[in-house]
Order: structure tokens, then sequence, then C-alpha cells
């Protein structure tokens, strides 16, 4: 959705000098560099045009309640963060801790249930034999060395939720900028082909967005810059991504769903905090977890699940569980308890995603921008650096007089990232993830030539959209599970009212998930013990399923399978329905759809809008 600004009259309006949309850690870095300087200035060289006299004024808006909703466990160099705050004290971050000590374990599978190829079955069985004599424990070869593009030590390791709050706290007490939370954006304003501004979300209005009773239509905020750090599936970057389409050659077909934990470890886990785990292989060869142990006994964890992966069923909260069982991290985490729970789509793109970055009246930063470097396996600090980029290009222009136009931003902002070593690092990181398009095996011989060759390298892959590269489940299990199986299993899940996914990889021989009721617990347990998801009465749904006789005739509904919240389930005449009081806007179902609409969009037919609510942790 874009909005004409001319086109309605009868909207409030409120005009501001720059608007934020969204606060992570590339608007945390955006808003702390320039309210450090605004605060500096005194008004004296960076003021207001819209309030003369005063300095620039600055407001972000935030479509979570809080601004620390997000449960997600961060390793990182940090280095963008500590320039930022030299001084730095991780003590006085909650959760944060610096890296102490930092491991890869290559999980192999211990019931031998997941798909593995005749190479990766031959090094497994290689490394079993030779286990006397190599770092083989617990079913795990821990690796003897950490490619450097890969270490984080020395570092930190923190939660973004916990670090994100205590960065809003410094933003706001310095007086000089406004965060808004639970205020969701609806849509950029255009004037022709510049921004000038944003439209909040509609209030008052039924599920269709039709208004309701106490309807107030949301209010449109004009601003010189609009500042666009939304994430990978925020409304307002993907109303650009549509309007102007991406750079030539450049494409957002790289993604992965993370599903996450905070847990309290009992004590004599062995762990101290600042360690650091990196895993792969189990519990497919495709997924990656970790696992960072922060103060106080806690400790983030979980798994990725990405796009390269062609299983048409698939749960990435099972695929979680089962990642926990696993002999090398059981032990670890005999006895803890689940204190949080969530996940978040990723764009793993990177460099070849990235969008516009500026334009007449708008820029782009962090993940939507396509900062995040999956060769690094790291995307926060970089998202920061992106932010106080875009400031210090800000205060250039502002003191210079000169308006934020494209030709201004490109040469201000965007010359400063082009410059910086996340542009360097990126290009290095470009093609790295290229690989697993062609397999496990392929995926990790062409990060290590990606790595090791300094980008120069990679593996030769044409890609697709995710939707292209999923297989049938015949396709995925065939020599494992006969069609006629298939089928029966699906048609009795489907009666039961259970994920097919569930029903697959009991087949196959993973083993059946225990609950415990403390750290094992069923999904929809773990939207009550680990969080709590809300969504604010009188809003419209966000989840769209935009040309309903494609959804008909698909007879996959990944989108079902790969619901974080179960808050799509099985409809009236085939198509999804959309449960809005349990989604937890991980973004999955965007490009985890099978079917793409009659428009030909990359992601498939489900359109993901502004909304509000989501996971509200009590622990993150």
């Amino acid at each position: 959705m874009s909005v004409d600004s001319t086109a309605e009259q009868n909207r409030q309006t409120m005009e501001a000098d720059i608007v934020c949309v969204g606060f992570g850690p590339a608007a945390g870095g955006f808003l702390t560099e320039l309210t450090r300087e605004l605060a500096q200035d005194g008004g004296a060289t960076l003021q207001s045009s819209v309030m003369p006299g005063m300095p620039l004024q600055v407001i972000c808006y935030e479509r979570a309640d809080d601004v620390g909703f997000g449960v997600s466990g961060v390793v990182s160099r940090a280095r963008a963060i500590r320039t930022s705050f030299p001084e730095l004290n991780p003590a006085d971050v909650p959760m944060a801790a610096e890296v102490s000590h930092e491991e890869v374990l290559y999980l192999l599978d211990p019931g031998k249930a997941s798909r593995r190829s005749a190479l990766v079955r031959f090094a497994d069985t290689a490394l079993r034999l030779l286990g006397p004599v190599l770092p083989l424990k617990d079913h795990a070869f821990k690796l003897p060395y950490i490619p450097p593009f890969l270490r984080k030590e020395p570092g930190l390791t923190f939660s973004l939720g916990q670090f994100t709050q205590w960065a809003a706290g410094q933003v706001m007490g310095s007086g000089m900028a406004q965060i808004w939370p639970g205020m969701p954006v609806a849509a950029p304003l255009f004037e022709g082909e510049r921004v000038c501004g944003v439209r909040l979300l509609d209030q008052g209005t039924d599920l269709s967005g039709a208004p309701g009773d106490g309807y107030m239509p949301g209010m449109d905020i004009r601003a010189a810059l609009t500042v666009v750090a939304d994430g990978p599936v925020g409304a307002v970057g993907q109303a650009l991504n549509r309007k102007f389409g991406l750079p030539p050659g450049n494409e957002q077909f790289e993604w992965a769903v993370g599903a996450k934990m905070v847990v309290e470890l009992a004590p004599g886990s062995g762990l101290k905090p600042g360690t650091v785990l990196h895993t792969f292989g189990y519990p497919e060869p495709e997924i990656f977890g970790f696992l960072y142990v922060h103060p106080d006994n806690l400790a983030s964890l979980g798994i990725f699940v990405p796009s390269t992966f062609g299983s048409p069923a698939r749960t990435s909260y099972r695929y979680l569980q089962q990642w926990m069982k696993h002999p090398a991290l059981a032990g670890y985490l005999a006895g803890a308890e689940l204190r949080s729970w969530g996940a978040k789509s990723l764009l793993e793109s990177g460099r070849r995603g990235e969008p516009y970055l500026a334009g007449d009246g708008y820029a782009r930063i962090g993940e939507g921008s396509g900062s995040t470097n999956m060769l690094t396996g790291s995307g926060v600090d970089e998202a920061w650096a992106t932010g106080v980029q875009l400031a210090q290009a800000v205060c250039e222009l502002v003191r210079a007089g000169k308006p934020f136009t494209k030709a201004n931003l490109e040469a201000a902002y965007v010359k400063r990232r082009r410059e910086s070593w996340v542009e360097q690092e990126g290009r290095i990181a470009e093609k790295a993830r290229d690989g697993f398009a062609s397999g496990f095996s392929a995926g990790m011989l062409g990060m290590a030539l990606a790595g090791f060759s300094k980008g120069r390298l990679g593996w030769p892959v044409k890609l697709k959209p995710p939707h292209e590269r999923l297989q049938s489940l015949e396709q995925f299990y065939a020599g494992r599970i006969s069609s006629v199986e298939i089928e029966r299993i699906r048609r009795e899940s489907r009666e039961r009212g259970e994920p097919l996914h569930d029903a697959l990889m009991d087949r196959v021989g993973f083993e059946p998930i225990a609950l415990d009721g403390k750290l094992f617990v069923s999904l929809q347990d773990a939207l009550l013990v680990g969080g709590k998801v809300q969504a604010a009465h009188g809003y419209a749904n966000h989840v769209v399923f935009t040309h309903p006789e494609v959804c008909s005739d698909c007879g996959d509904k990944l989108c079902i399978e790969v619901c974080s919240g179960q808050a799509i389930y099985p409809g009236v005449n085939g198509v999804p329905a959309f449960d809005r009081e349990k989604c937890v806007h991980c973004g999955a179902c965007l490009w985890n759809c099978s079917r793409p609409g009659p428009d030909k969009t990359r992601l498939g037919n489900i359109d993901f809008r502004s909304g509000s609510g989501g996971l509200h942790s009590s622990q993150n």
C-alpha cells in the first residue's frame, strides 16, 4: 500500500522534520548519533524548518507496544556499537556480556532420521570412525579452527530486546527525539516520486479495514525526510520496493525464519556468561543453530530454517525442539526452564538484496536496506552502523542548507556507506550463501570459497524465488516414504487438525517431543508461558490472502505449516483463515507462500501489511 498525499483532505496532519519508521538497531544507531549532535548543537545550526528557533523535530513510530518486543539473542563484534558507546560497560545493559569462549559444532544425526546426502553420510561415518582421535563428543564434532570471518571474539553477546530498550532510554533521555511505540505506520506518503512522510494506520475498523465504531483515520505525518528502518517485512519498505523496484541485478530471494528462546539454565550447567556456541548439521543439515550465555544463568538459543530448505511442510518450532534434544546440547539444557519465546524472518539476501538506499525525501537503513552479512552471520552491528552513517549525513546536509533530495542523500549518506566496512564486508558476503541452492555440501563449500577468497570466488548458481525451490512431499521424501503413505498421513493429519510436518518427522524417525511443562512445551503454551500475543482492537488484519482463488487451488498450504504462532489455519473453500490474536509478526508466511498470485509477485500470494500487537515477552 502507498498513498498519494493529495488524494484525501479530511485526515489530521502533523508536521515534523524527520519521521523514522520502526525502532530497532538501525533506528537506534540513527537516533543515538542524531540526538547527540542535536544536544551539542543546541539549535545553532541544526534548526527545525517546521518549528523555527528549535532543534530538528524528530519522531520515531514503532509498531509493537514496546521497543523491546523482540526475543533474539545476539553475538556481535559490536564495532559500531562500541564506537557509539566507547565507555560501554556490558554490566550496564541487561543480559549483556563480553564473549569469553566460542565454539563451532557440527552436529551429527544421533538417530539417523534427517535427510542427508550420500556425501554428508560418508563424512558422518568417517567422523564416527575417527572419533577416538578427533574432538568428537555426544555426536558433535568441534571444529578445531574458527574461520576469522565467523569469529566474534572479542565481542558482545546480548538480548536484542533488552539492548533496544536500553538504547531507547538513552535517546528519550536526551529530550531530542520522540519514540512512540504502539503506533503502526500504514504506508509512505507520496507526492509524485517524492516521499513526503507517512500515514499512520486507521483505527476503529473491522478486520477488513472498513470503518466501524470509533473510526479514526490514521494521521498523516509530513516530513522533509522519512527514515525507513522497519525491517525486511515492514509495510513502508515493501511499498517502496513495489513503487521503485530494486536496482538492476538485485533480488531478495534469500530468507530464513528464526525460532528462538530465552531459558533459565539450571545451576551447574557448566556454561559461563559470554559462552557462544554455533551449530550446523542438525536436525537437518541446512539448519544453523546458536546458544549464547548471558549473566544470571540466562541463555538465548535458537535455529534458522532457510528458504533453501525445500520441504513443502515445515514447522520451525518442532525443529527448534528437536535441536534442543541433541546430545551435545541436552546436557547443558537439563533442568532449564523457558522464559521467553519468539520468531522472526531474516532477509538473508544481504548486499545483493539491497533496495534503492535513498530517494527524494527518504533513506533506508538496517536489515531492510540489505545490510545483513550472512557470511559472518551478523546483522545488528551492521544495521546500527547504517543508522549512524545516515545521521552523520543528515547533519551534514542540514548544516549546508541542502534539501533531502536523492542526489544530496546519495552524496552524503550512500557515499559514506559505500566507503565503510559494512559495504566492504557485504561485498565479500554477497554470494556466500549461493551454494545452498544446490545443497548443503555445495553451500558449505561456497561459504568457504567466498570467505577465504574475500568474495572473489563463490558457487555458481542461478537463484530462484523461494516458492520455486519447493519440492513436492513425494520428491522430498523419495526413497523414505511412499506416495501412498504420504497421502494417508496427510489425510489423517487433516482429520485430527494436527500439523502434517510433525507426523512426517515422527514417521522418518525423529524422536517424539515429550512435553515436560518447563522447557519442552507445546507451541500454544509457549505463547502463554514464554510470551503473550496481543493485538489491539480496532485494526484491520495485517495478513491478507490477495487472490483467494490461488489459495483454493494450492495443495501445499505451507503458510499454515510454517506459521510461528498457528495464526493461519484451514478456512472455507480451501482459503486459509487468519487469527490476528495469535500472530507474532514473524513474517514467515510472506516468503513461504508456495503459490505466486496472477501478478507474478516474487513473494507469493500473501500481503503482509502494517498491524498492531505481536509477541510480548516478560523476559527477553
